[in-house]
């Protein structure tokens, strides 16, 4: 009976209790990493490919483009020094992307060309975030393990084999670094296209991607590790104090002929 009660009493308090939601992660989903240059021009050639499909579907097949490098937003354009290599290497890529397919892209840029502008954001997240794993991989594996116990040598080597093609696949080291990269076009201020991809990068890449205007920081005013105060008066007490003649009045008052 007592434990009855004792049961139904702390049902009560916390049925009192306000809750909160509670935390639940996304489902388990796949970012690609960019690590070389090459990456970059994968990012350039599927863009340009879709700015072409965009420009016929529109009926701008001989309407001139201008891609234009932006830093910050949409409406800033770069000074000189002043892009990133990422910034640099994309333009090209994308125009040479859009020579192939035979857009008439401009080499300046006129009132009637339509713009093309890239916008590049660095993300940076200072909590350690948890990688998981395909699921059911755990579960194949270790069924996988039972079944190699009955079957011949040979298959067993091919088996290892497949599973170090795919532990190669999937050794990319995780990062605190994403960017986000936003191309646009623009025809008589109305979007035509947009399209904004987001990638991991290496964390000691990221500057890759930052525009020299954007890495410019302020040094951090650090404090003495003793208050202002007492470190003054300490000061004060090891100081010495004005130093004085010591030679006797006599001495000094003597003319010396």
């Amino acid at each position: 009976m007592r434990i009855t009660a004792f049961v139904a009493l702390l049902s009560l308090l916390l049925g009192s209790c306000a809750r909160i939601p509670e935390p639940v992660g996304y489902e388990y989903s796949e970012q690609p990493k960019m690590q070389a240059a090459y990456h970059w021009d994968i990012l350039a050639s599927d863009v340009a490919n879709q700015i072409n499909n965009e420009l016929i579907i529109n009926d701008y097949l001989q309407t001139p483009v201008y891609v234009k490098a932006t830093c910050g937003d949409e409406n800033s354009p770069c000074e000189p020094n002043q892009t990133s290599s990422f910034n640099e290497a994309f333009r090209d890529l994308l125009i040479t992307d859009l020579v192939k397919f035979g857009v008439p892209v401009q080499q300046e840029n006129i009132e009637e060309a339509i713009t093309v502008h890239y916008k590049v954001q660095v993300i940076y997240h200072k909590a350690n975030r948890v990688r998981t794993i395909r699921p059911g991989l755990m579960t194949s594996i270790a069924t996988g393990i039972m079944v190699f116990r009955n079957v011949p040598h040979q298959f067993k080597t091919i088996a290892a084999a497949g599973m170090a093609d795919f532990l190669n696949t999937a050794a990319v080291k995780s990062s605190a670094h994403e960017v986000i990269i936003t191309t646009s076009m623009v025809a008589k201020d109305r979007y035509l296209y947009r399209k904004s991809d987001i990638y991991y990068i290496n964390d000691r890449d990221y500057f890759q991607y930052q525009d020299i205007r954007s890495q410019a920081t302020e040094l951090p005013f650090i404090a003495p590790d003793v208050p202002i105060k007492n470190n003054m008066s300490q000061r004060m007490q090891e100081e010495p104090g004005p130093i004085t003649d010591s030679t006797p009045e006599s001495d000094t008052n003597s003319s010396g002929i």
